[in-house]
């Protein structure tokens, strides 16, 4: 068995195939054999029973050998070809005449035989006379049994021969078969070379772009287009990854920055034993305290951007309007400064309550952090055309059109927001959750002037089924 999973594909095809071949040309070549052997031994057992009816009319064995001479043209008494018939009466009192060539052995007289001699049912034995096989038909004469007997040489012989011929046959038509299977095998499992070569070369390489050139409709033309598909979707993952990495950098070198300088110029003030004025410090202690929040916040909405890419959470039946509303009471104590007006309506739908909660908040925090003190923050929830939907609308001073196209880019930010806290990540949460569960998400200017900004995701009968 170690050694039969050491062979590769190809050979275990080859192995495979000309065993087949040789089951099933050993299996016909048997099943010929027998079926030719009962059909000549049956022919040369009818043409036994006819003699032995026609010796059976005869008184002796020797006027019944002189009728069948004519009858069996291979029953001869020269030297060259010795007579095959053999005739022999046995009489009630067990005197046996036997004729046939000069020097003709005696028939034995089986229990068989006595048995016919008793009236039981004939068949055919297959005896040694004279060191030759014979086949011996009985029959109950005018005074006691009639035995014919004949040479079974030609039969045994010409099996013989038909048995090598059908192993020559059946070696030649082995071997066919494995160097047909073998054929068999290169062109059926070329496709699976090229798959191969293909993943090789993408393992050597690192190249997730090159794909595998898919022939066909069958099932390695399946398993082809399921391999482009695995390197396009690890091509997709790679390049989020990279531009996470480098968006994070980019956007961490700022507040790192600024970070190390507020602690370096304390750490200066503090071997040069200068004192900082108490205005200073509790600026420099505010910064300090301002970026660390920021540099926790990103690094928080790193992690969850990079959670949600690799490892999403399973999808449950839920209703919007309760997301939407475990969200606005955490926005409220959030903004304590804003209003939020909710018009909530039953929105089922099928997806992750946690990320989706977080993506309505985040779209409540944005509202409440471009709102004016005093102001309303507007929630509503419901369903059209097949779809739930989330509106958020604040009176703040809106997104310019040039910022529309990019307000859900990771770390996008707005020339008139750069100066406010902020990693420029929320929108683009809510954006890479929206389409995980295949929805749509839209900001456009509200009626009043402010920013409004629009979720979509489709519904289902009901939240529970």
């Amino acid at each position: 068995m170690t050694r039969w999973r050491r062979l590769s594909l190809r050979s275990r095809f080859t192995v495979l195939a000309a065993a087949a071949a040789a089951v099933a040309v050993v299996g016909v070549a048997v099943a010929s054999w027998f079926v030719v052997q009962a059909k000549l031994n049956q022919q040369f057992d009818d043409q036994l029973r006819s003699y032995a009816a026609l010796a059976a009319q005869s008184s002796t064995a020797a006027d019944a050998l002189a009728t069948l001479r004519p009858v069996d043209r291979r029953t001869t008494d020269d030297d060259h070809h010795p007579a095959e018939l053999v005739v022999q009466f046995v009489d009630s009192s067990g005197a046996v005449t036997t004729a046939g060539a000069p020097g003709a052995e005696r028939i034995p007289t089986t229990d068989q035989a006595r048995a016919i001699a008793a009236g039981q049912r004939q068949r055919v034995e297959v005896l040694r006379i004279g060191g030759d096989q014979y086949r011996v038909w009985t029959v109950v004469g005018r005074d006691g049994l009639v035995q014919i007997a004949r040479d079974a040489e030609d039969i045994e012989q010409t099996l013989a021969e038909l048995g090598l011929l059908h192993a020559v046959i059946g070696l030649v038509g082995v071997l066919g078969a494995a160097v047909l299977g073998r054929s068999v095998a290169r062109t059926a499992l070329r496709p699976v070379d090229v798959l191969t070569a293909g993943a090789e070369r993408v393992a050597r390489t690192q190249d997730l772009t090159a794909e595998i050139p898919v022939e066909g409709r069958g099932e390695i033309a399946r398993l082809a287009e399921a391999f482009n598909a695995m390197l396009s979707a690890l091509d997709t993952s790679r390049t989020a990854q990279r531009r996470l990495v480098e968006d994070a950098g980019h956007e961490l070198r700022t507040p790192l920055a600024s970070l190390r300088n507020n602690v370096e110029l304390l750490v200066h003030a503090e071997r040069q034993h200068r004192d900082l004025s108490p205005t200073d410090r509790a600026r420099l202690l505010g910064d300090l305290s301002t970026q660390a929040v920021e540099l926790s916040t990103l690094v928080g909405e790193l992690v969850q951007l990079a959670k949600d890419d690799t490892d999403p959470e399973p999808f449950v039946p839920v209703d919007l309007a309760d997301v939407v509303e475990s969200a606005v009471d955490r926005a409220r104590a959030r903004a304590p400064h804003v209003r939020i007006a909710t018009d909530l309506a039953t929105s089922p739908v099928v997806g992750d309550p946690v990320a989706l909660e977080r993506a309505v908040l985040n779209l409540l925090d944005n509202a409440a952090k471009w709102s004016p003190p005093d102001t309303t923050v507007r929630v509503t929830a419901g369903l059209e055309a097949g779809q739930a939907l989330v509106t958020v609308t604040d009176e703040g001073p809106g997104i310019a059109d040039a910022d529309l196209p990019h307000v859900f880019e990771r770390f996008y930010r707005a020339e008139s927001a750069r100066a406010l806290p902020g990693s420029g990540l929320g929108l683009a949460i809510v954006a890479q959750v929206v389409t995980a569960h295949g929805g749509l998400a839209r900001a456009e200017h509200s009626a009043g002037g402010g920013a409004l900004v629009r979720i979509g995701l489709p519904a289902v009968s009901h939240p529970n089924p």
